[in-house]
């Protein structure tokens, strides 16, 4: 009766871990391992885990479309190869979900900001503000965050602005497409209410 009791306890506890595990924050199933998400989205989630070493909440959830999980993958690795630096991409993508208030990317751009573009604690904070110390780095931000907030429109001496600053058309071109991938993640996650997976972070102070 005791090895019974034990057993029941043991089995109850496995099945609230996975109701707690299947029933997460988010809004439509994320798929908790490679194996559970569409067959079509494997092979890309598998490309991620390599090239992460893990797979995060992001990539498993957008999974649940294997084309807009392409798509994402695409663009983001266009991108990454493209004349920008890492630093102001992850400056563009701060500034972008600030204004967009996604929490799920501030918390992903925060860590890769600080260990993968090496930005610092202050560069991070002025980045989400829409700002930066490196001057050419700031006229791509303010141009990031006027696409973002004024939904495209900018003038034609904003553009002129950011190819004085030493933008090749390129590269001015690089911008907007970063933008344009930001506000994919964000909406995906605001939308979908993502759990967040990366260490949290605080609310900029006034």
């Amino acid at each position: 009766m005791h090895q019974l009791l034990i057993d029941s306890e043991i089995l109850i506890s496995m099945l609230l871990n996975e109701i707690n595990r299947r029933n997460d924050m988010s809004r439509i199933p994320t798929p908790a391992s490679i194996s559970e998400a569409p067959e079509a989205s494997r092979a890309l989630l598998e490309a991620v885990n390599s090239l992460l070493g893990t797979v995060p909440n992001l990539f498993r959830i957008t999974a649940n479309s294997p084309k807009t999980l392409e798509g994402y993958l695409c663009l983001n690795g266009a991108l990454s190869a493209g004349s920008l630096s890492a630093q102001t991409r992850e400056r563009i993508a701060l500034a972008v979900a600030e204004i967009n208030d996604c929490d799920y990317c501030l918390a992903a751009h925060d860590y890769l900001g600080r260990n993968v573009a090496k930005l610092s604690s202050e560069e991070i904070e002025a980045a989400r503000r829409g700002h930066s110390d490196d001057e050419k780095a700031a006229v791509a931000l303010e141009f990031a965050a006027k696409i973002t907030k004024d939904r495209g429109n900018v003038s034609s001496d904003d553009v002129q602005k950011v190819r004085s600053a030493g933008y090749s058309d390129a590269e001015l071109v690089e911008i907007i497409g970063n933008v344009a991938l930001n506000v994919l993640t964000n909406y995906i996650n605001r939308v979908l209410a993502t759990d967040i997976d990366f260490p949290s972070v605080k609310p900029l102070s006034e």
